[in-house]
């Protein structure tokens, strides 16, 4: 039986002696047992970021005794097993040292049965510091290897496999975190030691067979180890052939129930159980096909994911790690997290390569909840070595990976890297020799499809994003004809927001426009004195060098500059959703030639100004209100092209749909210029243009109203609006918001009215939890109830709740 090692530990700075008797939770880290002690101040609040640098840059021992009777060690072996282990560090039990790590991406195994004894057993790691051994690599390397200079804020990082973001980035904290966030176990081994599970899915018609692969070591020559199978209700009994390292069933499955991702169909998830020599692995199986069409057209070359022999049309955000302390990754929080992505209607994450392969807790919660995973190995930014030693490690790094998520049915691509292709032509060392350095990455990359092809034939290895495709080594940042695009032309080289409708990308991984964080989330790291967009803690949470003068002279194009902190926050998150809806609403009405988008990005690790929809907290932004309108599976939007505007029905769904309503020209008043009803049959998987109004009848008429359209789908609302001209050249009016809050049914309700057009009306409450709809468009004719989703009060909510519209910000 497994003996855990989590729980408390006690901590020992090696340089200081004053820190000598402190205790530390296991799984966790070192900053928040320093800061759980009181020996740091919260590491996210104004500018104390620097004030806790000096953690990073010790070395720290965490130790605890621990008993084990005759009985536990009557086996073969006892592996000492430890997950997520941070970094480089040396494992001594009862004095010995039994090993070295220097990988946080391992699963890290020793058999240390030789070092234990009956009674009180000391194990001790000792964690060192990370920029010390990565900078001791960058020495020994044959020739320089530029690192992430700009986004990390420690050098060489790229050296070290850690996650690369713990050096800082440009919406991350710089803090070099050490400890370990998984669990930590002995493994007692009688006769065989299971190394990994692998499944393989063939479908025949309307059959799927299952073969499970149990991959063992013999550790002892006697005795007999037999296992036990069981899935879709047969169970399969197995003796272990001594001389043989594998053993393979066959389940047939007639009819099966197949997963879909969300939005297409049901998650189904098949239970999976196997007993083995003492040991118990459960895995949830997903049956279904996944296929990356990429193939020639007239445009260039199509990117789309078919799952179950259907196209899917891929609709998500990037994922970084949820805390830059991760002693705070709950299993609730992931689930959270998760859930309120699917909420806003995303069927796809994109879990970064400057982060960390994530818990197993995250892709058992997308296969639960129907969210497709690309994941990226964990290179991201800057160049990497190709030395045969660091090679060698990443090999077994990838190997082990992929070994263990490559069951998840959520999981759809492997990627290579994050934008390393792309760091080749950023560095002057690079620049300067392109083809040495072009044949570096070749090496690295090459090594890492290989180890993928042969553990997951299943599914595509992707060499870079953004990439073009197989060995083309071109600019996807600017060709949008095949391949996945990162589309940076509006943040990073400051293009008005329509700049994206002069792409059309086959899929876009990355595009973003960032926003400050709403005024709850001030309030957790910037004292009120610092309320201001340019004082020390506000500047501190913003970690992109031109972050702030990018969002406020982006405000001069569109908007009537804000009046005061408060708006200036509002309006910065209605820009956001603004720049990421223009993008998204015409990519979507251009598929098939689109068939994935993921905008950066859907969470922040701290605190901060971001491109997130998520705030740190978990409170959503303007833009994440948007997202579920604009990902929706039904969703109208207008797009003005040379001849008018139009107004564009998307139908992602594999059933048709039935949207009737109406479209409106109204005035800022709230008279009604015009009105068209609209009655709409769409097929499944499909696009349709149902109404335009020619740019010669909106001419020299473009600042008098806005278009809105009201729809229905069942019970489902489908609203967009449009405005012809920049806000700022509108003459808004005063709209007499009203709102009230009640309880009807059980259930809190924000009443909201007008007696004219209201933009951008958006909930705030202090508190927890959110709204059902937010941030969106308010017309006398149609009045909302806002449904309330959190366990406040009415009085709570009454106290807490803070009503915007655009009007009100200037």
């Amino acid at each position: 039986m497994t003996i855990s090692l989590n729980g408390q530990w006690q901590l020992t700075c090696v340089q200081r002696a004053a820190l000598q008797d402190l205790h530390i939770d296991l799984p966790g880290d070192v900053h928040s047992a320093l800061f759980a002690a009181g020996e740091i101040p919260d590491p996210y609040w104004a500018t104390n970021e620097k004030k806790v640098q000096w953690v990073g840059e010790c070395d720290w021992i965490v130790s605890r005794q621990f008993d084990l009777t005759e009985a536990q060690l009557a086996c073969n072996a006892m592996d000492l097993v430890m997950d997520h282990l941070d970094t480089v560090a040396e494992i001594r039990l009862n004095g010995h040292t039994v090993a070295d790590f220097n990988n946080m991406f391992m699963r890290h195994k020793v058999d240390v049965l030789s070092c234990l004894q009956v009674g009180s057993n000391r194990i001790e790691i000792v964690l060192h510091r990370a920029d010390l051994a990565a900078k001791k690599r960058a020495d020994k390397l044959p020739f320089p290897v530029p690192w992430a200079e700009g986004n990390n804020q420690i050098p060489h990082m790229n050296t070290l496999r850690k996650t690369q973001c713990h050096a800082g980035w440009d919406w991350g904290i710089c803090l070099s975190v050490l400890g370990v966030y998984g669990d930590i176990e002995l493994q007692p081994i009688e006769h065989v030691r299971i190394s990994h599970i692998s499944t393989k899915q063939k479908w025949l018609e309307q059959e799927c067979e299952l073969s499970v692969t149990l991959n063992y070591e013999v550790v002892s020559d006697k005795g007999l180890a037999t296992a036990a199978v069981t899935f879709d209700d047969q169970t399969f009994q197995l003796t272990l052939d001594r001389d043989a390292t594998k053993a393979c069933v066959l389940f047939r499955i007639v009819e099966p129930r197949r997963w879909w991702p969300a939005g297409y169909g049901k998650q189904r998830l098949y239970d999976l159980k196997i007993e083995a020599d003492g040991s118990k692995i459960d895995k949830k199986i997903g049956l279904r096909k996944l296929e990356l069409i990429t193939e020639d057209d007239e445009l260039g070359q199509s990117m789309v994911f078919k799952v179950n022999d259907v196209d899917i049309s891929a609709r998500g955000a990037n994922w970084i790690p949820m805390d830059a302390m991760p002693a705070r990754m709950t299993d609730e929080r992931y689930r959270s997290l998760l859930e309120d992505a699917v909420a806003a209607n995303m069927n796809m994450l994109r879990v970064w390569g400057g982060g960390m392969y994530e818990k197993d807790i995250f892709y058992e919660l997308c296969d639960e909840l129907g969210i497709l995973v690309w994941q990226d190995l964990m290179f991201a930014c800057a160049l990497y070595p190709s030395t045969p030693d660091f090679v060698a490690e990443v090999r077994q790094e990838v190997e082990y990976q992929v070994r263990r998520l490559k069951d998840h049915a959520s999981l759809a691509l492997w990627c290579g890297d994050n934008e390393v292709i792309g760091a080749i032509s950023w560095y002057p060392e690079s620049r300067q020799n392109r083809e040495k350095y072009l044949v570096n990455y070749d090496r690295l990359n090459r090594a890492l499809a290989e180890v993928v092809e042969q553990e997951d034939p299943s599914r595509r290895f992707w060499a870079s994003s953004p990439c073009n495709g197989e060995l083309d080594f071109g600019d996807a940042w600017h060709d949008d004809k095949r391949g996945d695009m990162h589309f940076w032309d509006v943040w990073h080289s400051g293009k008005d927001l329509e700049a994206y409708q002069s792409v059309t990308p086959r899929f876009c991984s990355e595009f973003g426009f960032q926003s400050w964080p709403s005024l709850p989330t001030v309030k957790t790291f910037a004292p009120e004195q610092d309320w201001n967009i340019t004082s020390p803690s506000f500047e501190c949470h913003q970690k992109n060098s031109r972050g702030n003068s990018i969002i406020t002279e982006m405000f001069t194009r569109y908007f009537r500059f804000p009046n005061g902190f408060v708006n200036m926050l509002y309006l910065s998150q209605v820009q956001q959703a603004m720049a990421i809806k223009t993008a998204v609403e015409y990519w979507r009405a251009h598929k098939p030639t689109n068939r994935g988008i993921l905008y950066w990005q859907l969470n922040d690790c701290w605190p901060v100004s971001s491109w997130s929809s998520l705030e740190y907290s978990g409170r959503w932004k303007q833009l994440h209100y948007h997202v579920r309108r604009f990902f929706d599976q039904q969703m109208a939007t207008f797009i003005r092209d040379e001849q008018g505007v139009k107004l564009h029905l998307i139908n992602d769904g594999r059933d048709s749909a039935e949207l009737k309503g109406e479209v409106v020209w109204q005035s800022w008043a709230g008279e009604i210029l015009y009105r068209e009803p609209i009655s709409e049959f769409l097929n499944p998987d499909s696009t349709k243009v149902t109404w335009e109004w020619l740019n010669e009848d909106l001419e020299g008429h473009e600042t008098e109203g806005f278009f809105h359209v009201h729809l229905r789908n069942g019970e489902k609302l489908i609203e967009n609006t449009y405005f012809p001209a920049k806000p700022k050249e509108c003459e808004l009016e005063d709209p007499d918001l009203r709102f009230e809050v009640a309880e009807l049914h059980g259930e809190i309700f924000v009443m909201l009215s007008s007696s004219k057009p209201a933009f951008y009306v958006h909930l705030e409450f202090e508190g927890e939890g959110r709204f059902e709809d937010s941030s969106f468009t308010l017309v006398p004719e149609h009045q909302r109830q806002v449904k309330y989703i959190g366990s406040a009060s009415v009085d709570e909510l009454v106290q807490g709740l803070r009503v915007y519209h655009l009007k009100q910000s200037y």
